[in-house]
Order: C-alpha cells, then structure tokens, then sequence
C-alpha cells in the first residue's frame, strides 16, 4: 500500500468517537449530558426573557399608576377652581362694597357651590352635633358639663370633619357632653358659708 492509499483508508475509517456516536442501525446517539446542558441553556434563557417581560410590566403598570392618580388630582382641581375663581372674584369685590349685605350673600353662594363641588367629588360633611362620640369620626378636644345634650354626645363642633367614599378624610373637631355636677351634698353637723 502506498501513502495515498493510507490516507484514503485513514479518511474512509470512521474514528473511534464518531464510532461510539452510531448506536445499533447506523443511528446518531446524542451524549445525555450534552442534552441535559443544551436543555438548561435554553431553559435559562426563557428564564431571562421572562423575568425582563415582567420587570417592564411592573415598570409600565407603576408609570400607569402614577399618571392615573395625576389625572383624577388634575380632574378634582379641575372642579374646583371655578369656585376659587368665584372666591377671588368676591374678595376683589369686598374691597370697593359698600353693602355688606350683597358681600354676605355673594360670599354664601362662593360657600354653596364649594358645597356642591365637594359633593361631586364624593366629600361630605360629618355630622357631628347632637350624635353619640364617635372616636373614628370625631376627635374630642375637650369637655363640657351640660344638661343640654345626654352625657357622651357631641354638644359642639369646633372644626368640621370631612369623609370621601365612606372613609375618614378629616375626623371633626369637637366637644363632648358630660353629666353636670350634682351640687355636694353638706355632712350632718358641718356648716358650709353661704
């Protein structure tokens, strides 16, 4: 045999690894452990992926939040500066009246409408005069000795408390009732100055 011939049996001899590759019918058999790392590559990389989808849909509901809470602010403003216009409008006025009356009146309609706007946005007063204390509606600054209203109810407001869809915005400033004191009775055989 000469080189040329050895070379083309060395060419046409299949190696010892591709031998080991061929299963029984000449058939590719693939290394388990090539499989297995072929598999956690791709599996790592969906991983990737799918943590950076969910990192831009944080950061895009959060942007979404933000500028959904920008909105109502600006549409809530929107509804109330036609009442700080009116409010202006009646203080520029004050300045030149000469009928306190007029100025009341304008003033209370300012007051109304204020009202009304704070209803559209769902804010309503407290009532709070004349109801039982209530500690998550109301904020007791002090108390009263009364027969006027029964012991443990409001008797008097001192700043109102506002609520917005059923939830406390601002609890009422007030005063609380309690039972007068009964005038002490003098002891047999003590004598009171009169």
């Amino acid at each position: 045999m000469t080189d040329t011939d050895n070379t083309l049996t060395e060419l046409n001899a299949p190696t010892q690894a591709s031998e080991e590759a061929l299963g029984e019918g000449g058939v590719t058999v693939e290394d388990p452990l090539e499989v297995a790392r072929t598999e956690q590559a791709r599996l790592k990389d969906q991983l990737l992926r799918v943590a950076a989808d969910f990192d831009n849909f944080r950061k895009r509901s959060r942007r979404d939040i933000v500028d959904a809470e920008r909105r109502v602010r600006e549409d809530q403003l929107r509804e109330l500066l036609p009442v700080f216009d009116n409010l202006e409008r009646a203080a520029a006025h004050a300045e030149s009246a000469t009928d306190v009356k007029a100025l009341l009146d304008g003033i209370h309609m300012v007051l109304r409408q204020f009202q009304d706007t704070l209803g559209k946005l769902g804010v309503e007063r407290l009532d709070a005069v004349g109801q039982s204390f209530d500690p998550a509606m109301h904020e007791a600054i002090s108390h009263i000795e009364t027969a006027n209203f029964e012991p443990g109810a409001v008797a008097a407001e001192a700043q109102a408390g506002y609520r917005m869809n059923e939830r406390v915005i601002r609890p009422a400033l007030v005063v609380v009732a309690k039972a007068p004191a009964a005038a002490a009775p003098s002891a047999p055989g003590i004598e009171t100055d009169a």
